[in-house]
């Protein structure tokens, strides 16, 4: 009798639950929604799941290149498409040996409720065991294979940055910094950071609240976490506070506030009166909880904040955040569902509410303040176009420098995310 470790089990079983989940996703469905699913659902660790998953759904080009060559039968059921996927990110990934992985996703197809599907399964992947060198050499010049994109969102990045683009690219399928933003309204950044080495935790200061982490940790164990002296913020994210200049009384909109960070990261530099608006009544009350943990209040409201008649009380704002909905391009390798996501024509679509968004609280700024436009695309079609525009057509519309002369377009990269930033001023 042939006795499963109890890793070989765990392999197999997480393999079943993640497929699941990328059936789901190349369903249509977000990834965050069908990991919540299987939360509920009581599924087990959790780690594993998003390895597998963030590391299949990473690998967007190249899984589904290698299953149009290897596997020559139609209409194989989504979840053993999916199955086949993960496996093959697992052998990829080299943690395993190549018979146990072959093994384990056999078993997951009973799992998934395949038990027919196994020797399909078995056989896809020992032919490509058998064939890898010849089967690497098939997929070299499938530009979606190597870059692990849609071949539509290559094309717009080559157009967008035509100097840069591979990088761009490549960073997307990298795995995400984890940077800490320091609330030094209860403790300074340099004592923080001793507070992590008496932890064991390596982490390296990029400004005077960011640090960024060697590696990065759950939640549970910053310390501090539960007590609001640290917030976990992309360095990149945290440029938007900055770049307001906040002043104490200020009268600050954050129009599109979930999950809260920059709402918090604000309150944390200035005593200003906040106004914080999201769409959603679920994302609203992750502001409140993540100011009450900051020691913050403000008027959180649920609310589209293009209706400004049903929630602005015409009191003009000094300073307005709007970091609108988007693409999220410049973010995918924290979402890598959004590569399965998103169609070409989304950008137009993404691009009118945009503008939709900035000619409506164009109206709550007082004369004299400023607005930052923000999204976390790589995209023109949603940055300079939509910035370039709205000044075109507002005439009081100014558009200023950023501070200490940065460039809007911040591409990701080892320390950070992608992100644009456009600081408007209102004239008198």
């Amino acid at each position: 009798m042939v006795t499963v470790t109890g890793e070989a089990q765990s392999l197999a079983g997480s393999m079943a639950q993640a497929a699941r989940i990328i059936a789901g996703v190349a369903a249509g469905r977000s990834l965050s929604a069908e990991l919540e699913r299987a939360a509920d659902q009581g599924d087990s660790s959790r780690a594993s799941l998003l390895d597998l998953t963030h590391g299949t759904l990473r690998r967007y080009g190249r899984v589904q290149a290698l299953s149009r060559i290897l596997s020559k039968r139609g209409g194989t059921d989504p979840v053993v498409e999916a199955l086949l996927w993960c496996a093959f990110y697992v052998l990829d990934s080299g943690r395993h040996a190549a018979y146990t992985v072959v093994d384990q996703a056999v078993r997951a197809c009973a799992m998934v409720g395949q038990h027919p599907a196994k020797g399909f399964v078995n056989g896809v992947l020992r032919t490509l065991l058998r064939n890898r060198a010849a089967i690497e050499a098939d997929l070299a010049p499938d530009p979606e294979a190597h870059w692990q994109h849609p071949r539509w969102w290559i094309s717009a990045v080559q157009r967008g940055h035509p100097d840069a683009w591979q990088e761009v690219l490549e960073a997307g399928n990298t795995h995400p910094p984890m940077c800490l933003r320091v609330n030094i309204r209860r403790i300074s950044t340099q004592d923080y950071e001793l507070r992590l080495q008496s932890e064991g935790i390596a982490a390296r200061r990029l400004d005077s609240r960011a640090l960024l982490l060697v590696k990065p940790v759950p939640v549970s164990r910053l310390p501090g976490f539960a007590q609001g002296e640290v917030s976990v913020q992309d360095a990149g994210a945290q440029r938007a506070a900055t770049y307001l200049e906040l002043a104490a009384g200020h009268r600050v909109l954050d129009a599109c506030a979930a999950p809260g960070g920059k709402s918090g990261h604000m309150l944390e530099m200035e005593d200003i009166a906040l106004t914080a608006l999201d769409a959603d009544a679920t994302r609203c009350s992750l502001i409140e909880r993540n100011l009450a943990r900051l020691g913050f209040a403000a008027r959180v409201q649920v609310a589209d904040c293009t209706r400004l008649e049903k929630w602005w009380d015409d009191r003009p704002f000094d300073r307005i955040l709007a970091d609108v909905p988007c693409s999220a391009s410049g973010v995918v390798r924290r979402h890598p569902d959004i590569k399965w996501l998103r169609r070409a024509r989304d950008l137009d679509a993404f691009a009118a509410r945009q503008s939709a968004i900035l000619n409506a609280l164009w109206s709550a700024l007082a004369a004299g303040g400023k607005l930052l436009y923000v999204t976390c695309s790589v995209f023109p079609e949603e940055n300079d176009a939509v910035v370039e525009s709205f000044a075109a057509r507002m005439p009081d519309a100014l558009r200023l420098p950023l501070p200490q002369g940065a460039a809007s377009t911040l591409l990701p990269g080892p320390e950070h995310d992608g992100f644009y930033f456009a600081l408007l001023a209102k004239r008198n």
